[in-house]
């Protein structure tokens, strides 16, 4: 059951197999490139926040202290 090809076909099925093989790398490497910005941009999202609930909690805490503060001189 073995078919016998012709060499051309044979060269063409090579170069056709190493392109494709590049083709699926590359698309791996793209697949991991986004897999690293969604996890890079997650991180930064989750680093935002924290940092936005540290400023408010300061501003808070000041605003706290200066209102004590206008209290106890008053």
């Amino acid at each position: 059951m073995s078919e016998q090809h012709s060499k051309a076909r044979q060269l063409a099925e090579i170069a056709f197999t190493k392109a494709q093989s590049q083709f699926l790398a590359k698309d791996r490497a793209i697949e991991e490139v986004d897999t690293l910005v969604h996890a890079r941009e997650e991180k930064t999202l989750r680093l935002r926040k924290a940092r936005l609930a540290k400023d408010q909690t300061d501003r808070a805490r000041v605003a706290a202290a200066l209102i004590s503060k206008r209290a106890a001189t008053a």
